[in-house]
């Protein structure tokens, strides 16, 4: 059985190698710096890489979920912490495009499109893998809405010209809450820390505090109390983007440790058998991870249920990624522990994507529930 590209996926993901070719060698500056510079992501946008599932009415691509999924893979191999901003965005420009009004996408879509962030303010302290436990509020004020509350954990909600923001307006449980678009430079948004991070240490992770945010009534995403399926859409999603993101660490760390030892064997140190086994492993866990990952965007692409398979695909993959890279530094030695090596930031970078957009416990859950129902 033969699975090929269409044209215009070759080309998005051939599109974003090159970028990636380009800031590989700049990961190592970036983590330092603890900032990925405004340029990268300029270019990312103008290649049409951050709005990948956005109409082109709105500034975006159009090109699907595999053209995504490939180009994500190909940018985490050279620096996770731009392809978890690349994703975030993404899944932010797809959320307002799918459930926005037309003022709404008009007003944000084309900017996220050319490169700057949104951010997905979802998770809280008590309120994680259960968004239904959110205590931020949103009360009905003159003109609009009042929020206030504390977000957790938000990839560059510093850096965001507009952040998508879950609060609670109608009671306990799910069905109470709503999705608001709140602007980066809104009165009352603070951040309250930046979190020092083991990896994508040059992406900013921040708590933000919302103290009586003031939003028009048309901030409102979608319906009112609509939030919850808003969120499961968005993290369905997400999970593919992730899982093609874990599968970038790994590839990009792979196919370092590989030149390394070809290097080795060319002046006649022959690998043992026990690294032999571990190559082929790491090859067998990277191509199971990445036909997992492109069954579910595909299936998210045409239509087709995709939860069971994004879920399946994000905790194979992370959890693959993270044995293989584990299993590069073995094959390195401890050359591999240096500062500035690339596996062992590509170690640090992969552990998270086991605990972002639903923890591999929650994938497991979902996979369960999915399977009982046959």
């Amino acid at each position: 059985m033969r699975f090929e590209l269409e044209p215009g996926q070759e080309t998005l993901r051939d599109s974003a190698r090159e970028v990636a070719d380009a800031i590989r060698s700049r990961a190592h500056a970036f983590e330092i710096d603890q900032r990925v510079p405004a340029d990268v992501y300029v270019e990312l946008g103008a290649r049409g890489l951050m709005a990948v599932g956005v109409p082109r009415a709105y500034g975006g691509t159009e090109a699907g979920t595999v053209a995504y999924s490939l180009a994500m893979t190909e940018i985490a191999s050279a620096c996770a912490s731009t392809a978890v901003t690349m994703a975030v965005t993404n899944m932010v420009g797809e959320v307002i495009a799918a459930f926005g009004t037309e003022p709404q996408r008009t007003a944000w879509c084309p900017r996220l499109a050319a490169g700057e962030h949104g951010a997905f303010a979802l998770s809280e302290v008590g309120a994680g893998s259960d968004p239904g436990g959110m205590t931020t509020t949103a009360r009905e004020v003159d003109g609009g809405w009042e929020i206030s509350g504390t977000k957790q954990w938000i990839s560059h909600g510093d850096t965001s010209c507009v952040l998508v923001v879950w609060a609670r307006t109608d009671g306990a449980g799910p069905r109470g809450l709503s999705c608001f678009l709140v602007p980066g430079n809104a009165p009352g948004l603070k951040i309250a820390s930046h979190e020092d991070k083991l990896g994508l240490r040059a992406s900013h992770t921040v708590a933000l505090e919302l103290d009586a945010i003031r939003v028009p009534a048309d901030a409102l995403l979608g319906e009112r109390g609509g939030g919850f399926p808003i969120a499961m859409m968005a993290l369905d999603g997400g999970r593919i983007g992730i899982g093609s993101q874990a599968l970038g660490i790994a590839q990009g760390a792979f196919d370092y440790t590989m030149r390394v030892l070809s290097e080795r064997v060319s002046s006649e140190h022959r690998p043992d058998q026990g690294a032999l086994w571990r190559v082929a492993d790491i090859e067998t866990r990277l191509s199971a991870a990445r036909q997992l990952v492109l069954r579910a965007a595909w299936a998210k692409q045409e239509g087709e249920a995709f939860s069971m398979d994004a879920s399946i695909a994000k905790a194979f993959a992370t959890e693959a990624a993270w044995t293989s890279c584990n299993e590069c530094v073995e094959l390195l030695g401890e050359d591999a522990l240096a500062a500035d090596h690339p596996v062992q930031r590509a170690l640090r970078d992969v552990r998270v994507t086991m605990i972002y957009e639903g923890t591999s416990e929650v994938q497991r859950i979902v996979i369960g529930r999915h399977a009982l129902r046959g």
